[in-house]
């Protein structure tokens, strides 16, 4: 049925794809964690979806695919430390902090790598820096103890943005395996591999004690949001326009919130909506700046999933 549609319609099926599974990971990564423990279900779930895209990469492209050189290995497994670990500490704060609050906070990530570009001596336009300007004002609006949301938990998810936006802008100026499934499969394995010891230590899981909700939220976020998602977001980038394929960005918050209202009963405040709002704009200014557009895109690209 696919191979009948147009290329407009396939176009708009793998957005709509994007849009609701990575805006859904969210909700994912609540459920996960209701009865799994944190650090070991993000690391157990990495380590399968690397080896889902590893038998993936091999079907499609062959075992060439993975041959890289020992620059690029490591760069790989340092960003995979980086954009793994920053999902971690994201399964952590969703404890205490609600999907939708959370993804909007997560948002935010195109006005960080902003910041780390004028650090690095760029000069975005105008409108991207007042943009990082009014964002981080929404950011701090969000960033405030409301819900029952504990302050600390709230800073863990900014930390999280932090550190995946440096992931990725780190991954578009590291010597990166020329294949982007190869390099993501790399990156989500050494992020695996890292944290496995580290959730053991961290608990004892027993999975006798793992509801069948939070399984069914494990296999979605191996399944659809690492292997499926990231599928059709690759393909985009080869068929459509960047700053089209960009508007991810700002569009997967606005999923993460509706599901968590209507599966979790979810409410925001007022304030809430308001950084919300300020974020959002701001976000869909930069990114759907071209030579943002293309910067947000292109460091994306290599990064795992969320």
């Amino acid at each position: 049925m696919v191979f009948l549609m147009s290329h407009g319609a396939k176009v708009w099926t793998a957005l709509a794809t994007v849009y609701v599974i990575w805006g859904s990971t969210y909700l994912g990564i609540e459920l996960t964690g209701e009865t799994i423990p944190p650090l070991f279900a993000v690391a157990v779930r990495f380590i399968c979806a690397a080896l889902l895209l590893a038998a993936l990469t091999r079907w499609r492209r062959g075992p060439g695919a993975f041959r890289v050189t020992r620059a690029e290995l490591g760069s790989a497994a340092l960003v995979g430390a980086l954009l793994p670990g920053a999902n971690a500490i994201l399964f952590v704060a969703e404890q205490h902090v609600a999907t939708g609050l959370s993804a909007l906070i997560v948002g935010s990530v195109p006005l960080w790598i902003v910041v780390l570009r004028i650090s690095n001596g760029d000069r975005p336009p105008t409108a991207a820096l007042a943009s990082v300007l009014v964002g981080f004002a929404g950011l701090a609006l969000l960033v405030r103890p409301s819900g029952g949301a504990p302050l600390w938990a709230l800073l863990i998810v900014v930390g999280s943005a932090v550190m995946w936006a440096v992931g990725s802008y780190l991954s578009s100026r590291l010597p990166m395996p020329r294949d982007s499934f190869a390099a993501t499969t790399y990156e989500m394995l050494a992020g695996g591999i890292i944290l496995l010891p580290i959730g053991l230590a961290a608990t004892h899981p027993h999975p006798a004690h793992f509801s069948a909700r939070s399984i069914g939220g494990f296999v979605y976020l191996v399944t659809f949001g690492s292997v499926v998602g990231y599928t059709a977001y690759v393909w985009l980038l080869d068929n459509a326009p960047l700053g089209t394929v960009a508007t991810y960005a700002y569009v997967n918050p606005v999923v993460a919130i509706v599901l968590g209202a209507l599966v979790l009963h979810e409410s925001l405040t007022w304030a809430t909506g308001i950084g919300a709002a300020l974020v959002l704009a701001c976000v869909a200014v930069v990114v759907r700046g071209d030579r943002v557009a293309v910067e947000v895109v292109d460091q994306a690209a290599a990064a795992p999933p969320r």
